[in-house]
């Protein structure tokens, strides 16, 4: 099994940002997109450009009567640390043994650290598969499933999924691979490009995409 790099990992955090400039896109009428996680000012549907056009690529890609459905792109910096700090203390309560260590680690399982998130910079995407007529695939969990919640099945290799979902994820992963982005590996939804974690993934010198305001 290959070893679970995870995002507050220092091989992660270590890596410098060469920004780039890309702006943000709007992948509303271009792609397809779940309201679930859809915000007033529509920061959700925006991704950078670089990124947008390579999950345009990766439409292409998928068999015949498969989908992207984007769920979230661009998150901003308030939301991510009410999120992070969310799952924190609700790890807390469920292990009060654990060290404020040990709690930061196992949080960025789930939800990336600010200092490092991929969300923030536009560079990562929560997505899952659809039909022609948008009607969700079985991917083996919700998204955004945390590991206590799924028993681990939320983790992209996970074992714990019928042979139906795991056909789902690696149709996903195919498309998204040959695109060249890169997935956190204990969330089978999330993708991202030109981030740190991209960076680490591929070898790249720096990563391309820092956080912006929104």
């Amino acid at each position: 099994m290959h070893e679970v790099v995870l995002i507050s990992d220092p091989r992660v955090t270590s890596i410098p940002v060469d920004e780039s400039g890309e702006p943000l896109g709007d992948a509303r009428g271009r792609l397809r997109l779940s309201k679930r996680l859809a915000d007033p000012e529509g920061a959700y549907a925006h991704l950078r450009e670089g990124l947008l056009a390579r999950l345009e690529a990766a439409e292409g890609l998928l068999p015949a009567g498969h989908h992207l459905l984007i769920v979230e792109g661009y998150r901003p910096p308030a939301l991510q640390r009410r999120y992070f700090d969310e799952y924190a203390d609700e790890l807390r309560r469920t292990f009060p043994d654990m060290s404020a260590d040990e709690i930061w680690a196992a949080a960025s399982r789930y939800v990336s650290p600010i200092e490092v998130a991929p969300h923030t910079a536009g560079a990562a995407v929560d997505l899952m598969l659809c039909d022609a007529e948008g009607v969700e695939l079985d991917m083996g969990t919700e998204i955004n499933a945390n590991p206590e919640q799924s028993a681990g099945a939320c983790y992209t290799a996970a074992a714990n999924i019928t042979p139906q979902a795991r056909h789902h994820r690696d149709t996903l992963a195919a498309a998204l691979t040959e695109v060249g982005l890169v997935n956190y590996p204990t969330e089978w939804w999330h993708w991202s490009y030109g981030d740190r974690y991209w960076a680490m993934a591929t070898g790249a010198a720096a990563a391309v995409y820092g956080p912006r305001n929104p």
